[in-house]
């Protein structure tokens, strides 16, 4: 940005930016728990740790599977979190899994995609078809790796970050410990596009909410004119009203946009 210096740590610091996301994460925790107890999910194990464990709601035996990726900066939160956006999904006749994976600075960030790999993996062999990835932020991420990967059939990616290097200098990377090189490694905006030519999806949607920070609606923008100018189909929007925690609050609605793409994609 010429002339002026972005204070990086207000830039990506979501949890500061939006003094109220105690309130929406209390919504989020309280919903999870009722949309349990109405659809007890299939805890499967998807490798040997604790945390490598996905929750599975299932809306019939063949049904489409859409995967969702959760946030936290790769270091916080588990899949109990965001049981409630599953019966949106139910409704249209998509099952849903919803993996939880080891989080930084137990394991480096490299590990975790690798998790997510196995989690993938796992659903492709019980459906014999890769499914649909979305995710939230730091699963934002790891839904672009997935589909760069040729794992899955598409992505959606909220609120996503492709690109680490601006992480380097913020207070978050206290847990992620990146640098420069491994930043650049692990960010998939450098990373080989989905094609024709190669297995999995070409398609993905860079969804972020209008009312997030500067670089959190760049960083969605830059992605989809990268990758779309590569040749993968991709879609960027920006949803009015909405800032980084409430820009999930489509999920629960089986009636909205993104509920309705997400489906679309995983039916495809």
């Amino acid at each position: 940005m010429a002339g002026k210096t972005l204070d990086l740590e207000a830039e990506y610091n979501n949890r500061a930016a939006v003094p109220d996301h105690p309130v929406v994460m209390t919504r989020w925790k309280a919903d999870a728990e009722a949309a349990r107890a109405v659809h007890p999910p299939t805890a499967l194990p998807y490798g040997r740790g604790e945390r490598e464990v996905m929750d599975l709601f299932e809306a019939e035996p063949d049904a489409p599977v859409a995967v969702f990726l959760h946030g936290g900066y790769w270091q916080a939160l588990d899949r109990s979190w965001f049981s409630w956006i599953a019966p949106a999904f139910l409704k249209h006749g998509v099952s849903l899994a919803v993996p939880s994976y080891d989080l930084c600075p137990d394991v480096r960030l490299g590990r975790i995609i690798g998790e997510i790999r196995d989690a993938v993996a796992l659903i492709r062999t019980r459906t014999g078809r890769r499914p649909v990835v979305f995710g939230h932020s730091a699963g934002g991420h790891l839904a672009a790796c997935m589909l760069s990967e040729g794992r899955a059939s598409a992505a959606v990616a909220i609120s996503g970050l492709f690109d680490l290097e601006p992480l380097i200098p913020t207070s978050l990377n206290a847990a992620l410990r990146l640098d420069a090189r491994e930043a650049a490694a692990l960010s998939p905006v450098h990373w080989p596009v989905p094609n024709g030519s190669t297995p999995g999806g070409t398609v993905l949607d860079c969804v972020v909410g209008a009312d997030e920070t500067s670089e959190f609606v760049r960083q969605s923008r830059d992605m989809a004119d990268d990758w779309g100018g590569k040749g993968v189909e991709t879609r960027f929007e920006a949803l009015p009203g909405l800032n980084h925690f409430t820009v999930l609050d489509p999920l629960g609605d089986p009636e909205s946009g993104l509920v309705k793409r997400i489906v679309e994609l995983a039916k495809a």
